[in-house]
């Protein structure tokens, strides 16, 4: 405990430096602009800035800290287009557009900006203080995950996803089913078979992750809006001046510890990252409510969960990467190969051999989710004043926003065709009274499921006991299990009380 305290105290001197607390503000800041921008995400901030901070010779801890903050930052950012143009700003923000968009048309933006910032800052802080004291006995429990545990991981997200959003579980069960197809185009890794691919070489690498969400949220919304113009019946938005009070607070307090937990042990997994955390956390607190009903229509319980867990997420990520030198995400990926560059090997030494790097970003992670909570509460009135933009402007703008989102990331025309007939396709579903959060989660889930499935599989030359002999992955079918039938047996005897 000495140890974790004297290198807390050493790595708050380096992140208290002048110049590295100036790179921790301005990372914050400049990934909330990021972050805000639909589709760009952490990744994609992260790596576009590296070789900035590469190319101008900071020294490695000034740069690493300067990522991290735009990584933490860009988390943070991703919240304002999900909540206010129901537009994710990437994996992880999908399940804040579930209430948080609601609560913005119901004229609570105000209130919903406000209270994902004060459950993202608390989310995020719980998280590193978790890996302060225990990030290398976590990372190592953690490493010890079977391509199997992390199937039996995906059967237990799936299972949550089960009733997870959407009065009808049939049609959430067939989104689901939607996105783990879309998933599947593309050419087999293992086979070379071209998948769903109908002879257009453009989708032989598959669907980016960027081009569905852009197109089944971001198109969508946009045909959404013109339809409502042609018809004549798009209300005009309230402008609300709430802010979320101590009640409020008082009132999900709960919710965001359980958001926090989930999210941090199920960041500090390689490769789950974000969507899952925030997935696992939302449908575990509509469990947890006694009554669930406003889920899905502006309850601050369903923003203040996949909010606070989207950010421990974040902080669990580093865990195995400073840890262990083992990224666990694609934006932890890029902070790894970042420190690379700097010939400085992340793993169990760098605590000891580089203590600067590996402290000194651990204290400039508990600046940043300050920083981050001064930086974005005064600009919620600023951020909601968006709602205001007339109609007429905001649905050309979120179209513009969309096109240069996906264009500046993947630069190839064709995605932006495709993003069209997703877009189309969404709107289809919508009108169908389809919720679109399972199809990008059965996307996102559906490609680690297959990969996973196919190594287990390979390790055991195709025997699928395999599937079942281990500690951690029984545990996970039990919990998978329960959360399908307890939600059944509970509903029968309330109704039978009733």
């Amino acid at each position: 405990m000495d140890a974790v305290f004297s290198g807390l105290a050493s790595g708050f001197a380096v992140a208290l430096d002048p110049f590295n607390l100036f790179l921790v503000l301005a990372g914050c800041f400049a990934g909330t602009l990021i972050g805000a921008l639909p589709g760009i995400g952490p990744i994609n901030g992260v790596a576009i800035l590296l070789p900035i901070a590469y190319g101008l010779g900071f020294k490695p801890e000034s740069a690493i800290i300067l990522l991290a903050g735009i990584y933490y930052g860009a988390e943070y950012g991703g919240r304002i287009s999900s909540i206010l143009l129901n537009v994710p700003g990437d994996a992880g923000a999908v399940m804040t557009t579930l209430d948080g968009n609601p609560m913005a048309k119901n004229g609570e933006a105000g209130k919903a900006l406000s209270l994902s910032a004060v459950a993202s800052f608390i989310g995020g802080t719980f998280s590193v203080i978790l890996m302060s004291f225990f990030g290398p006995a976590l990372a190592s429990y953690a490493i010890s995950f079977s391509p199997s545990d992390y199937v039996a991981l995906m059967v237990f997200a799936f299972a949550s996803l089960a009733s997870l959003v959407g009065a009808n579980p049939v049609k959430t069960l067939l989104g689901a089913v939607i996105g783990l197809m879309l998933a599947s185009v593309g050419i087999d890794a293992n086979t070379g078979v071209a998948r769903f691919t109908f002879g257009i070489p453009d989708i032989l690498a598959g669907i980016d992750f960027l081009v569905v969400v852009i197109g089944l949220f971001g198109m969508a919304e946009l045909i959404h809006l013109v339809e409502q113009q042609a018809a004549g019946t798009l209300k005009t938005l309230k402008i609300d001046k709430t802010f979320v009070t101590w009640k409020d607070l008082a009132f999900v307090k709960w919710t965001i510890l359980r958001g926090s937990i989930i999210g941090f042990f199920i960041g500090i997994l390689p490769g789950t990252g974000a969507s899952v955390a925030s997935a696992v956390a939302y449908g575990t607190e509509k469990r947890a409510a006694r009554d669930s009903s406003k889920f899905g229509h502006g309850d601050m319980r369903g923003l203040a969960a996949p909010e606070a867990a989207n950010n421990a997420s974040a902080g669990g990520a580093m865990v195995p990467m400073l840890t262990l030198g083992i990224p666990g995400s694609g934006t932890t990926a890029i902070l790894l190969g970042a420190l690379l560059l700097f010939n400085v090997t992340p793993g169990p030494l760098m605590f000891s051999q580089r203590p600067e790097i590996a402290w000194g970003l651990i204290a400039s992670m508990y600046i940043g989710n300050v920083a981050l909570l001064v930086i974005n509460l005064p600009l919620v009135g600023l951020f909601a004043r968006m709602l205001t933009i007339p109609q007429q402007f905001l649905t050309p703008l979120i179209a513009v926003l969309a096109f240069i989102g996906v264009y500046s990331v993947v630069s190839n025309p064709h995605d932006l065709y495709m993003i069209t007939a997703l877009g189309v396709f969404g709107w289809f579903l919508r009108k169908l009274q389809f919720s679109l959060a399972p199809v990008i989660l059965g996307f996102v889930l559906g490609g680690l499921f297959e990969d996973n499935l196919r190594r287990a599989l390979s390790i055991s030359a195709g025997d699928w006991t395999i599937l079942v002999n281990s500690t951690n992955s029984i545990a996970l079918y039990i919990l998978a299990l329960l959360v399908v039938v307890v939600p059944i047996i509970v509903g029968r005897r309330r109704r039978r009380q009733a």
